[in-house]
């Protein structure tokens, strides 16, 4: 990807677009706005396409962009059937918590050992664990789940020195900002808890 230099910093147009489409989709979901959904659809298109590039080969995380792209779909969906709040599925909280954790840390072993014995992939465990987080916050996020969040306080928190370590900057000071947006919106979630469902 050709380069340039924002704030003496070596980036692409193709992050500067990922940040700009990822700032604004995430500041749109904190304000519960449907326009998260399609500048969503443009932000995971964007960064599939770089994170597949040869110079960075985080393959979970372009994987991740392509099934963000399906969730994004199904939260356009849902938001827009039901603008204030829906149900959770209907067998009890405790018993759907505990399947998402066990489906959680067997898609999180079998792509961590995929990644590592199939391809080149950087880090292979860390871009899995953070990958299944992602999906998980991302779902949530499409049922209105205000715990999702928390996952992405944690989850934004590691990418930060991740994508710094693989030499993208600008994507790390992308996800520090997230960190703080996400910080934000659990508190906002918060002072309006007609407008989500609580886990």
């Amino acid at each position: 990807m050709p380069e340039i230099t924002v704030f003496s910093q070596p980036t692409s147009i193709i992050e500067i677009l990922g940040i700009i489409t990822g700032l604004l989709g995430v500041w749109l979901t904190i304000r519960k706005n449907i326009w998260c959904f399609p500048v969503g659809i443009v932000n995971v298109t964007t960064y599939a396409l770089m994170f597949s590039s040869e110079g960075i080969r985080l393959y979970a995380d372009a994987i991740l962009q392509c099934i963000y792209l399906l969730l994004l779909i199904y939260g356009w969906i849902q938001w827009k059937k039901n603008r204030k709040t829906f149900d959770t599925f209907n067998y009890p909280t405790q018993l759907f918590t505990t399947k998402l954790i066990y489906i959680s840390f067997l898609a999180y072993f079998l792509l961590s050992l995929f990644l590592q014995e199939f391809t080149n992939a950087s880090l292979p465990w860390l871009d899995s664990a953070l990958t299944i987080l992602s999906l998980v916050a991302q779902w949530m996020i499409a049922r209105k789940l205000i715990a999702n969040w928390i996952i992405w306080i944690i989850v934004d928190a590691v990418y930060v020195p991740l994508y710094f370590y693989k030499g993208l900057p600008m994507t790390s000071i992308l996800y520090f900002i997230f960190l703080l947006l996400a910080v934000k919106g659990y508190m906002d979630w918060r002072k309006n808890p007609e407008t989500y469902v609580r886990n």
